[in-house]
């Protein structure tokens, strides 16, 4: 793994607001809190999720993003991006590889931090679809693609955006973490940013004490002392 003085920006890409904070909330306020330059990227803007049915499409996904921007705050985080694919139908697609390899370009982060790709059958809650679909293209766009000049030839021509190598993928709710972060000092600004998705949580009796519980979990995963918290990843070197 990188040391944690090599790691100086980091790009997360989700499928769905909501999807950072319930996966690395906690990791990302220790990023901000050392300094580290967080980026936001949302594949969309959730308008296909919530419980206000009064509201038309347009308006959920409004309504998600000014939630996600809420939320990033209280995690240290401004720099918010998205794409605008639509809800529920995110596919692998060349498509959806350069719009990230762009952003990757752009941010030129040392890592990213993205759904894992496959299917977790202990867990089945963060397998959504689009989830799977957005961590396979964010690997793809970190290798080969936003690394690759001739990759996407157009970034380069057209927007004037180097190539440039990411040098870890962190994938978050994967069935085989091999890293885990204490999040302990930081597990109530996850839960505040989980509350500002009030769209998708307010219906859910003892919702923070159920996160509590699972980030408890795996706290005892990592060996951390009783009452400690963390968040697990599986760490993808890309040398």
């Amino acid at each position: 793994m990188l040391p944690e003085n090599e790691i100086k920006r980091v790009l997360t890409v989700t499928a769905h607001p909501d999807d950072i904070d319930f996966g690395s909330a906690g990791t990302i306020a220790g990023l901000t809190d050392r300094g580290v330059e967080v980026t936001y990227l949302l594949v969309t803007d959730g308008d296909a999720g919530g419980n206000e049915r009064t509201l038309d499409n347009g308006g959920m996904a409004e309504l998600r993003r000014a939630e996600q921007t809420a939320a990033a705050k209280h995690v240290g985080v401004t720099d918010l991006r998205f794409l605008g694919y639509s809800d529920g139908t995110v596919v692998q697609s060349l498509d959806l590889r350069r719009d990230i390899a762009r952003v990757i370009r752009q941010v030129r982060p040392d890592v990213v931090i993205t759904h894992h790709p496959e299917r977790n059958y202990q867990f089945i809650a963060p397998s959504h679809p689009d989830h799977r679909a957005v961590g396979g293209s964010t690997l793809d766009a970190v290798y080969p693609d936003a690394r690759n000049p001739y990759a996407f030839p157009e970034l380069l021509k057209d927007e004037g955006l180097e190539a440039w190598t990411v040098r870890e993928v962190w994938l978050t709710s994967g069935p085989t973490p091999d890293h885990f972060v204490d999040i302990t000092a930081n597990v109530d600004r996850k839960i505040a940013a989980l509350l500002s998705h009030q769209s998708q949580v307010a219906h859910v009796t003892g919702f923070e004490e159920s996160v509590k519980g699972r980030f408890l979990e795996w706290g005892k995963r990592a060996g951390l002392p009783e009452g400690g918290y963390a968040e697990a990843f599986q760490i993808v070197p890309t040398g």
